[in-house]
């Protein structure tokens, strides 16, 4: 990437910005989103316009050119019916235990899994099964069920040693054993706002990227919008001596930038995304001036599709009375435009889709709920064209 872009091109920016190479490629790439969005007002922009061609659907288009996503690539993240696994069976005619969910979720449809975590009710079939044999009855069971696991939602590493390697193998011992595709984890690289801690994450997660393609496995990063709000990388300093204006970085572009593609992957979750888009929507540049700079989810995609193997495709209804600007609701009821989403992104079959809903789980009042918001959200995504 360095040599696509060199600030000795364009000194008057390279000066200004004091960037490297790869700092100023990846700012271009934020500034040529923030352009193609223009100043659409929030829930107006080409990633937000609501598609209303079936309102029977909540909002998802029925029309077009065919499946966006195909059945083999609809799946589901494990939280979403956390309530179900973790329910103790002698209590309860519902689906408990992961064994019975497998067996609902498969007759839903879904045809993909993401774990998050292996834990489940102690009465359960199979009692503990977070540990390698109970990782072989995982597999028999969604062998089972026609289910095919993609990745888990699990711990990278925060340094690098021979006892952090070991347990990284071993967490990709059982991912091999369940025929994940990919290793991962909820979290972010790093949570600091500078590129100084960025560029360890890079280093570090290069080096477990590596390690996870020694095992057949793609190491990826699942994220929240705070992962693409704007990087502390230039202006006045603060009293522990670190930058307080922004370039107009966003802290996951700067990742994408620096870190190797052949081994470091991303989930993006679209919701968050979306809140993001809604969130972080200008910085104050090195001169003081606050600068609009609208994110572009869809674009960050496109413009390296294949770096996003999976998604979490959790659906959003607007409501700008709450900090993140949208509730969360089951797929095809919210107002996140998906079918122009996945126009836009390319490489169409490629993703791994995973729907999520935080919420889901309707706790005593309603302990079935988060399987029958999987029914209905499993409906939309199949309902999707485009």
């Amino acid at each position: 990437m360095d040599d696509l872009i060199d600030r000795d091109d364009n000194p008057e920016l390279g000066r200004r910005l004091g960037l490297s190479r790869r700092q100023l490629l990846a700012a271009t790439t934020g500034m040529a989103a923030a352009a193609a969005l223009g100043a659409a007002a929030f829930g107006g922009g080409p990633a937000h316009a609501v598609t209303r061609g079936a309102a029977a659907s909540g909002g998802v288009k029925a029309a077009g050119n065919g499946v966006l996503l195909p059945p083999g690539k609809r799946g589901i993240i494990l939280y979403t019916v956390r309530d179900a696994i973790s329910r103790d069976p002698n209590t309860t005619d519902l689906a408990s235990g992961f064994k019975e969910v497998f067996q609902e979720l498969s007759r839903i449809g879904y045809k993909q899994i993401e774990f998050a975590g292996y834990g489940q009710h102690a009465n359960a079939d199979g009692g503990n099964v977070n540990n390698v044999a109970g990782a072989q009855l995982l597999r028999t069971w969604l062998d089972d069920n026609g289910l095919e696991a993609e990745g888990n939602h699990g711990n990278i590493p925060s340094t690098i040693s021979d006892a952090t390697i070991a347990a990284f193998d071993a967490q990709c011992e059982v991912a091999n054993i369940l025929g994940f595709g990919h290793i991962g984890t909820g979290n972010d690289p790093t949570g600091s706002a500078f590129v100084a801690d960025w560029d360890l994450a890079a280093e570090r997660w290069n080096f477990f990227g590596e390690r996870a393609a020694s095992h057949g496995l793609k190491l990826y990063t699942h994220n929240h919008d705070i992962a693409y709000s704007f990087l502390l990388d230039s202006g006045p300093l603060d009293a522990l001596g670190r930058p307080t204006r922004s370039s107009g970085i966003r802290r996951l572009e700067y990742f994408l930038a620096n870190t190797d593609p052949s081994y470091v992957y991303l989930e993006m979750d679209i919701y968050w995304a979306h809140v993001a888009q809604y969130k972080h929507r200008s910085f104050t540049a090195p001169d003081g001036t606050v600068v609009e700079s609208l994110f572009d989810p869809a674009g960050v995609v496109s413009a390296q599709t294949t770096r996003f193997p999976l998604f979490h495709t959790k659906d959003g209804r607007i409501n700008t009375a709450t900090p993140n600007g949208y509730d969360m609701v089951p797929f095809g009821q919210g107002d996140i435009d998906y079918t122009t989403f996945f126009q836009r992104i390319g490489a169409k079959g490629y993703h791994n889709s995973m729907w999520e809903q935080d919420t889901a789980p309707g706790g005593g009042a309603n302990p079935g709920q988060s399987l029958a918001f999987a029914q209905v959200a499993y409906d939309g995504m199949a309902a999707l064209r485009g």
